[in-house]
């Protein structure tokens, strides 16, 4: 329990609410050498606790409502990109340059699923658009790794040294990220408190009523917003026109949701966008730090805007120290803080079997959300909620040891925990959702729809 206790303590939760979780606990599930298994179980127990608590107040339940985390469900949501299929057809995760690299003095690992970070990384080798993996090979292993990684970012590209976790430690990030909490919380303003909507649905669906105004993209970001569709929140998902998404990331992700384009720089959608805050409860976004300062979406601007608002924001690095404004994703921050080297050698990196980082960073997002707005229903305010990947990559790493536990069960692969669906994507196969309380949903109420293809208004 101790990643448990750890987690709901960060987002503020009463600590006689955790007898009200109890865990199905399955050898062979997300084995590592880290405690993967038990970070994982504890980002979704506290998520599913935020979820029942909100809820119970809602529904004026006399207790909070039983919540059971399963491993199983818990593994096989962990690596729910990976079991998507499309009318069949295996989900592309990561695209050719998307990789480790030997350097001349180590490793470094590239990100280039995007078109434009591959451009980009390939600008900074100097080599042409039609450069192959063996060029890209040739180019790396003639230079120095924290070289390598300074001339790809300084051309917008993502490329990241590995650094055993002493170097990090030692590194100015790994030392400011260690500073921060797990999950930062902040009040901003004296809004009133949040009028408690009562609910008395079936079933029980803790965020119903709510709109979440979703500026997310890849993993965490999305993780967490369609665990808030998943309750019962009308997630609005909002991209620029100019970055397309990835195919099977949009199946995937956007489950429970609905997906519109907006180009905040053009007027007419500039106002569209304020029409939709105007209305809303909820932002969430994931984003570069400082990428959406420039429309005035800093926390403190959308909550003078909207007074009550809740804003969640998520970054790789953090929004602070030397790479506080840097790009980056669950790879590429397993790769800076040591997890490679703890999960295989400085000679052979390897990597966490899920992007846990991701996901379970995005589980917390959700909590974060939920445990902000029971807050507000007492204390009022306008709330911010901040959380970065390398923060959690600090909880996971931070004097890991496997935590004790008897197993009671095996995991013998995911499909108890996996469903189909039809959609205009295609017969989807998916991850049912991990959350679980008692009296709660236990899979969302409509699959993903076409990427963008949504009206840009609330329902």
């Amino acid at each position: 329990m101790r990643y448990t206790n750890t987690a709901w303590a960060a987002l503020g939760g009463d600590p006689a609410l955790l007898s009200r979780i109890s865990t199905v606990i399955r050898d062979g599930a997300l084995p590592a050498r880290l405690p993967v298994r038990e970070m994982a179980r504890a980002c979704v127990g506290t998520c599913a606790l935020a979820a029942a608590e909100w809820g119970a107040r809602r529904a004026g339940l006399p207790v909070v409502p039983h919540v059971l985390v399963d491993d199983g469900a818990v593994a096989t949501a962990f690596h729910s990109e990976r079991h998507l299929l499309v009318d069949g057809r295996e989900p592309v995760n990561f695209a050719p340059l998307s990789r480790f690299w030997p350097t001349a003095d180590g490793w470094v690992r590239t990100h280039a699923n995007y078109p434009h970070h591959r451009t980009r990384l390939l600008a900074a080798l100097g080599l042409p658009a039609q450069a192959s993996v063996a060029d890209v090979a040739a180019a790396l292993a003639e230079r120095p790794a924290v070289e390598a990684e300074e001339s790809v970012y300084a051309a917008g590209g993502l490329a990241v040294a590995l650094r055993t976790p002493e170097q990090w430690a030692a590194h100015e990030q790994g030392r400011t990220v260690a500073a921060h909490p797990l999950v930062g919380r902040e009040r901003l303003d004296t809004a009133p408190e949040r009028p408690l909507r009562p609910s008395t649905a079936t079933p029980l669906l803790p965020a119903a009523g709510l709109r979440v105004l979703d500026l997310t993209r890849v993993i965490a970001g999305p993780v967490a917003t369609r665990t808030l569709a998943l309750l019962g929140a009308d997630v609005l998902r909002v991209d620029s026109p100019h970055l397309p998404e990835l195919p099977d990331q949009h199946a995937d992700m956007d489950t429970g949701k609905r997906s519109t384009v907006l180009a905040l720089a053009a007027p007419a959608d500039r106002r569209t966008f304020e029409e939709l805050l105007a209305e809303a409860d909820v932002v969430v976004t994931g984003y570069r730090p400082a990428a959406l300062d420039r429309f005035g979406l800093t926390p403190e601007q959308l909550a003078e805007r909207r007074p009550g608002l809740v804003v969640a924001q998520l970054s790789a690095w953090g929004g602070y120290g030397p790479w506080g404004e840097r790009r980056g994703f669950d790879s590429l921050v397993q790769v800076a803080t040591g997890i490679a080297v703890t999960e295989g050698s400085a000679e052979r990196p390897g990597a966490l079997p899920a992007q846990a980082l991701d996901h379970g960073t995005g589980y917390l997002l959700a909590a974060a959300v939920l445990r902000s707005l029971t807050e507000q229903t007492e204390e009022g305010g306008s709330r911010v909620v901040r959380l970065a990947l390398a923060r959690t990559a600090a909880w996971l790493t931070n004097g890991a040891a496997r935590a004790a536990g008897q197993a009671r069960a095996v995991y013998r692969g995911p499909d108890p925990w996996l469903a189909e669906t039809d959609s205009v994507l295609g017969r989807l196969r998916y991850a049912l959702p991990p959350v679980r309380f008692a009296g709660g949903p236990t899979d969302w109420a409509r699959p993903p729809g076409a990427w963008g293809a949504d009206r840009a208004r609330w329902e």
